[in-house]
């Protein structure tokens, strides 16, 4: 116990393991101590500003942050990033998206942290897919490609009774393959929306 209660080496060795996301049970298994000694030792670098709780069970180090959307995907799994922020972030609607949404096939939630909003719309398994990897630096986090996050947004905004998108850059949605994603969710009204907004391509 004595050895890893040292800040130094707490941080070489989770850093070295990559493990810039980690839990008590990640600290017990890579030190080989008991779950208080873990919980012990999380709760004391945090209190010293060297780790931050992201959720309960769930730490980064203060110092270097995983990116926003490796977090999203993590925070809450399984899920990736969609809707809003994943039409602006491919630039098929110009606004730019400050709160990080998701889909997920879990019960919906929003988690407030970081400084940031993560929000995760539930949607069912079959349609729970159209998501690529990315990497930014060594690190890689899923996101839907523009045609899966037009149609997943399409589709909870027909749930809440709200009009279509209207305001995106067509030239940047396939319309067969949106097609394809919106038959996925067995909406005749959504597969409607998709063929009418794109019908001009």
């Amino acid at each position: 116990m004595a050895k890893i209660v040292n800040w130094y080496n707490f941080e070489r060795k989770l850093k070295d393991k990559k493990l810039l996301l980690f839990s008590p049970l990640d600290v017990r298994r890579l030190f080989g101590v008991s779950k208080v000694a873990a919980t012990f030792l999380v709760y004391r670098y945090t209190q010293r500003g060297f780790i931050k709780r992201v959720k309960n069970g769930l730490y980064v180090f203060s110092d270097s942050l995983p990116p926003d959307l490796y977090l999203a995907n993590k925070i809450y799994e399984p899920s990736y990033v969609s809707l809003e922020f994943a039409l602006s972030y491919h630039r098929v609607i110009p606004e730019t998206v400050y709160e990080i949404t998701s889909v997920t096939t879990k019960a919906t939630r929003r988690f407030s942290t970081l400084g940031k909003s993560f929000t995760y719309r539930s949607m069912k398994k079959a349609a729970f897919t159209g998501y690529v990897s990315k990497r930014q630096g060594d690190i890689n986090y899923l996101i839907a490609d523009p045609e899966k996050a037009f149609v997943d947004l399409n589709y909870f905004r027909i749930i809440n009774r709200q009009k279509p998108i209207s305001r995106f850059d067509k030239e940047k949605i396939n319309l067969l393959k949106a097609l394809r994603y919106a038959k996925l969710f067995k909406n005749n009204k959504l597969i409607g929306v998709i063929k009418t907004t794109l019908k001009n391509i």
